[in-house]
């Protein structure tokens, strides 16, 4: 048996579980999981406020950890490795899209790190929030950053991922201007990335107080969203704007940003849809609105070598995981800069 902390239903918190992990077969990969991010999706599924969780919820798809065993047709890692998994274990792998690389968009519904279907006990996946974690090794990434910044490393695997993916499907660097709006999670992330590949950087944000932060990331210029002339100045100058915001707002205040061709990408999914954009806008500017989910493996992997070699690593609290329904609390009051990560050794406490 694995320890690990989940929901067992969606009214009550999370507790402390005993779950059961499968014998590696001959391609998969055995890990001890030291640390594991806290995503905001985690409280939207161990909460019920997604349909279709399934309960007992063991959640976490921001996992770093060391492989401690792997089966025998295993050729890409061995015991002691430092490896990652993210928000995938499984996909059909032999559709258009996991031919190429893309197994996030799996014809066939790629399998999640939890709440995924499976035949293990008890018939669906069950993540990061353990010991342990038996994965496909497809599934399996490669970590190589120093060992004192593993627990930064764990959010990479999902916003980490999400926000790269579309600043690299759109070939964000040198000489364009980037717009990132929202300095959370998944912004924070943007920015450093976008910044690392070359782009001039402007940041927004809702707050005047996070100016300074967003500077800190990477941030060339920042923008207070509410403020009108600020706003205003921007207008038809962003070649690409990446907009993390997943509660429902306007659009148009961004597309009216945009130079023609431009495209502003959306990552995060709104509770309630956003108000229909204005077509004009994107018509007489040919101006693009376009949606990006996390990232393929190959893609994931890039993405962690990039970093490593960037020294580029999430801002993280660490927390033990006694303490992780004060920190859901935390995370729906945005009282987190930027993404919790917990210590798993806390596990054997």
């Amino acid at each position: 048996m694995t320890k690990a902390f989940g929901a067992v239903t969606e009214h009550t918190p999370l507790v402390a579980l005993d779950i059961e992990r499968r014998e590696p077969g001959a391609h998969d990969v055995a890990i001890d999981i030291a640390y594991c991010g806290v995503c905001h999706s985690d409280l939207h599924q161990a909460l019920g406020e997604w349909a279709g969780t399934l309960y007992p919820c063991v959640p976490g798809h921001e996992i770093v950890g060391r492989v401690s065993a792997v089966g025998s047709e295993v050729t890409a890692f061995k015991v002691g490795d430092t490896v990652g998994v993210g928000c995938m274990v499984d996909s059909c792998q032999h559709c258009s899209a996991c031919d190429e690389g893309l197994e996030q968009y799996c014809d066939e519904g790629f399998i999640g790190t939890y709440n995924g279907a499976t035949a293990d006990a008890p018939g669906h996946t069950q993540g990061g929030y353990s010991q342990a974690i038996v994965v496909n090794d497809k599934f399996v990434l490669k970590v190589s950053h120093p060992a004192e910044q593993l627990a930064a490393v764990a959010p990479l695997l999902c916003a980490g991922i999400t926000t790269w993916s579309p600043l690299r499907h759109w070939k964000v660097g040198p000489g364009q201007k980037v717009g990132v709006v929202g300095i959370g999670g998944l912004g924070h992330m943007g920015v450093k990335l976008a910044h690392a590949l070359g782009a001039h950087v402007v940041a927004f944000t809702t707050s005047d107080s996070k100016r300074e932060a967003a500077l800190a990331l990477g941030a060339d210029e920042v923008v207070v969203s509410r403020n009108p002339e600020e706003m205003n100045a921007h207008a038809n100058s962003f070649d690409f704007i990446l907009n993390t915001v997943a509660a429902s707002h306007d659009l148009d205040a961004f597309t009216a940003l945009l130079k023609r061709d431009g495209t502003m990408t959306l990552v995060g999914v709104p509770e309630h849809p956003h108000p229909s954009p204005n077509v004009g806008a994107l018509i007489f500017r040919r101006r693009t609105i376009a949606g990006s989910l996390i990232g393929g493996i190959a893609e994931t992997q890039e993405m962690l070598d990039f970093c490593a070699e960037k020294g580029i690593v999430a801002d993280i609290e660490l927390i033990d995981i006694h303490d992780i329904n004060e920190a859901f609390d935390r995370m729906q009051r945005s009282d987190v800069k930027y993404r919790f990560v917990i210590d798993n050794a806390t596990l054997n406490a």
